[in-house]
C-alpha cells in the first residue's frame, strides 16, 4: 500500500509539472532598421502528458532605451483561445480589459485615450479567438497548419466590441524567414479592403518567430505601429509546444 502511494506521488510531477517559457520580440518598422520597441514575454503553465499548457502570460514593452512604457497580463484559466486580458499604455491613459465569464461571454471595458469608457459584451462561440489566443489557435491546429490546410475562426475586435470572420492559411513572403509562414486575413471581401492581413512565422517546434502587421502599440493618439516583430526563445519548457 505504501509503495503504491509512493509511486503515485512520483508520477504526479511527471504528468503535470510546472513549466515556463520566455521569449523576446524586437519590433522594427517595415521599411527601416531602427528598433521601435521590445517585448519581453513570460508564459507560465504546466507540462501535462508531454505538452505545454499555458496558464498565465505577462508582457512588458520597452522603449529602445530600455524604459518600460506598456504592459499586458493574460490568464488562460477559462480558455487558451479566449484569455482574460488587461493591457495598459499609461502614456496615452489607455486601458483595455477583457473578462472571460465562464467562457460563455467576454466583457470588454476600454478606457480610451480621450478619457471615455466604452463597455461591450460578446457571446462566446466555439470559433471565437481573442488577443494572444491566435498563437494557441495555430498550435492547436498544428497538423493542419503544417499540411497547408485553411482554418476559419472569428477574431475579437475589442475596440469595436464585435467579432469578425477570419481565415488562417499558408503563405509565402520573402520578408519572413521561417519554417512555416501563415497569413491571417478577413474572410469578408468588404472587410479585407479595410483590414490589412497579418503574417506569422513559426519554427518546427511551434514557437512564434515573426509577426508582421498592425500592432497594439500606439504610435500616436490616432494610430498604431505597423511593424515586423522578430521573436527569439530565451527559455523553453521541458515539453513539446505542439503534437
Amino acid at each position: 500500500m505504501r509503495s503504491s502511494a509512493l509511486l503515485l506521488a512520483c508520477a504526479l510531477p511527471l504528468s503535470a509539472a510546472a513549466a515556463e517559457m520566455r521569449f523576446t520580440g524586437q519590433a522594427m518598422p517595415l521599411n527601416g532598421d531602427n528598433l521601435l520597441y521590445e517585448e519581453q514575454h513570460v508564459v507560465t503553465g504546466k507540462c501535462t502528458d508531454g505538452l505545454f499548457r499555458p496558464a498565465s502570460h505577462n508582457v512588458t514593452y520597452l522603449r529602445s532605451n530600455g524604459e518600460p512604457f506598456a504592459e499586458k497580463t493574460l490568464s488562460y484559466k477559462q480558455s487558451t483561445l479566449r484569455p482574460a486580458m488587461t493591457f495598459r499604455q499609461p502614456g496615452f491613459n489607455e486601458v483595455m480589459e477583457i473578462r472571460n465569464r465562464d467562457d460563455a461571454t467576454l466583457e470588454i471595458e476600454w478606457q480610451t485615450p480621450e478619457g471615455d469608457t466604452e463597455n461591450s459584451t460578446v457571446e462566446v462561440t466555439r470559433k471565437l479567438v481573442a488577443d494572444a489566443g491566435f498563437d494557441n489557435l495555430v498550435r492547436n491546429h498544428w497538423p493542419e497548419v503544417t499540411s497547408g490546410d485553411r482554418i476559419e475562426f472569428n477574431f475579437l475586435a475589442p475596440t469595436r466590441g464585435k467579432a469578425y470572420g477570419f481565415v488562417l492559411e499558408p503563405a509565402k513572403d520573402d520578408r519572413i524567414n521561417a519554417t512555416h509562414t501563415v497569413l491571417i486575413e478577413p474572410s469578408s471581401t468588404i472587410l479585407s479592403f479595410l483590414v490589412d492581413p497579418i503574417l506569422l512565422g513559426y519554427n518546427d517546434n511551434g514557437a512564434l518567430t515573426d509577426y508582421l502587421g498592425l500592432t497594439n502599440i500606439r504610435k500616436d493618439k490616432d494610430s498604431n505601429y505597423t511593424a515586423h516583430i522578430r521573436y527569439a526563445v530565451d527559455t523553453a519548457p521541458d515539453c513539446e509546444l505542439t503534437r
